[in-house]
Parts: C-alpha cells; structure tokens; sequence
C-alpha cells in the first residue's frame, strides 16, 4: 500500500510539473479581441485549426529534404474548421485555393487601405497573419471563431516522429515529385517527413485541393488515434519529446487554456469516429482566381445552409462523396 502511494503521488507530480511546463512554453500571441466586425456568438464551440508553412526551426539540409522550399514568411497550408457541440464534433475542411472576399483592411506596414476583394483563402494569412485569416473566415462563413490553433512543418514532423510515425493507406501507388512522397499502394508506417509529403501532396489527386483537404482530415484523425494509444500515452520517452515537437511551433490564441486543447484533441480523435463527421465545404466545381490560375468556388447555397447548421448547433448532413 505504501509503495502503491508513492507511485501514486509521483504520478501526481509529474502530471502537475508537465502541465506547468507547457503553459510556460504555450504561445498565445493570437489576440481574437483584437478582430474587427466579428459575428455573433453561435451555439456550440469552433476552433479554427491551421497548418502553416512557417519553416521556423527547420535548417536548409531539412527544407531540401522535406521538399519545402525556402521562401520567406508564412502561409497556410491547411485550414479547419473543427466544431463540437451536442450532436458531436464535425470537422470542415477550408481549401487553401477557396475563392472567397477578403475583407477591407489597411495594411500595417504602408497605412494604405484596401478595400475588399476576391482572392484564394490562404492569401489572407499572408496579408494579415492569424488575425486577417479569422476575420475571413469568419466573414465568409457567418461563424465565430471561439479559438485558434496553428502548427508549423517543424513541430508536425516532430509530433508525428516523436510517437512512432502514423499508419495510412494509399489506394493507389503514389510518386509526387513536388512534394517529396514516394508511396506503394497499400498501408505504410509513415515517419513524420513522409507524412508532411502526405498531407501536403495534391498533383496526384484527381480533385485536387480537395483531395488534399480529405487526405489532411483523414491524416489528423489517424494521428489523434496514435497519439491516444496506451502504448504513447504511458510512455514518457514518446510522450514528452511529442509534447515538445509539438510545443514548438503551436500558436494558439490568449483565451485558449491547457484544457481547450486537450477537448480539440479529444475532438479530433471523435471525428474520426462515431461521434463525429468530416467533410469539404461544399463546392460548385474550379472558378477563375488570381492571374488566370485556377480556384474553388463554394455552392453558396449548400455552404450558407452548412455554416447555419453548425452556427444553430443543428445535426449536418454529409453526401455520399463526404
């Protein structure tokens, strides 16, 4: 009995002292209070969960080896929309390439004003960061943001490393050359490298950014599965190092706390479930964008009656294409 407690109360301090560790380490520069003309608050919980292309913490060798270029700044290359509520947790995926209105704004660094206009979703984080890219979505889907997380490629790599790589299944053998994945059809262990390929690959798909979007779900859902395994979790030498690689690069916004993130995680992990649903906004098929380059246009009609649905905490259909 008294070895029982003791291992008990070291149980109990190490689950304190790693709770203190990371919320000295968690970065919560994104200031929400700080959106203009935000709408009002829906029923249920949304987080908008972003994967960004910052390359903070990655050397050259790891850029050329991860195929991901060495520009400079940040942009997003994967956005979610993840809400939960009394019907479960549904889980839209915003493609990067969407054709939406980017709200007025004035830009920081010149005090020049622009007004609003069409561009591709993931232009507004490289015009205003984390800010401009909630106040879009927000703008485009009449839903409030309630918190915001993002992960660079350094942290991804990282997490998925640091668990013992991630178990997907390809219908079909895949060579991208632009993304770096080489993958037989089949399953496969991936490591965190071949994973950042998967989920950023889309030449290979037939539809596209859409087919990259379904892919980042389905890889995300297989990664809160992993992470929750008894095998991870009671392990502290893939536990910590994941917490950490995580820790990295995560933003997150000032009123996000420890167990916010741990319902997102507990949230993830449901989707891919039976309490859960994943889908695409609905789209009306490839518009015009930017320099004669192609875009996604939504089917306004299906995607107003979506985000009504999810702003009213209303159950959501799902097509038989998902």
């Amino acid at each position: 009995m008294r070895l029982l407690a003791a291992l008990l109360c070291v149980l109990a301090l190490t689950g304190a002292g790693t709770c203190a560790w990371a919320e000295f380490r968690l970065d919560r520069s994104v200031d929400l209070g700080a959106v203009a003309d935000r709408p009002p608050p829906g029923k249920g919980t949304n987080y908008l969960v972003v994967g960004s292309d910052g390359r903070d913490g990655l050397s050259e060798r790891a850029r050329k080896e991860l195929h991901t270029g060495t520009s400079g700044g940040s942009r997003t290359d994967s956005m979610m929309l993840l809400h939960t509520g009394a019907h479960g947790t549904t889980v839209v995926s915003l493609p990067r390439d969407s054709w939406v209105t980017i709200p007025s704004y004035v830009d920081p660094n010149t005090g020049k004003f622009h007004r609003a206009a069409k561009n591709k979703l993931n232009a507004a984080y490289s015009l205003g960061g984390p800010g401009m890219l909630v106040r879009t979505v927000e703008h485009n889907t009449g839903l409030r943001v309630d918190h915001y997380a993002e992960i660079g490629f350094a942290g991804f790599v990282g997490v998925v490393d640091a668990v013992g790589g991630v178990e997907m299944c390809a219908p079909r053998t895949i060579d991208d050359p632009k993304s770096g994945l080489r993958m037989k059809k089949g399953c496969h262990n991936l490591t965190g490298a071949q994973a950042l390929a998967f989920v950023r690959q889309r030449h290979q798909e037939s539809d596209g950014d859409l087919g990259r979007s379904r892919n980042q779900r389905e890889f995300l859902s297989a990664l809160a599965r992993k992470t929750a395994a008894p095998g991870v979790v009671l392990d502290p030498f893939r536990t910590y190092p994941a917490l950490s690689a995580g820790l990295d690069t995560l933003v997150v916004d000032k009123g996000m706390q420890l167990s916010g993130l741990v319902s997102l995680f507990r949230a993830m992990k449901s989707a891919s479930g039976g309490g859960g649903r994943q889908l695409n906004v609905p789209v009306a098929g490839p518009g015009p964008g930017p320099a004669g380059r192609s875009a996604l246009e939504w089917d306004t009609a299906k995607a107003r009656r979506l985000f009504t649905g999810l702003r009213d905490d209303r159950p959501v259909r799902v097509d038989d294409r998902g």
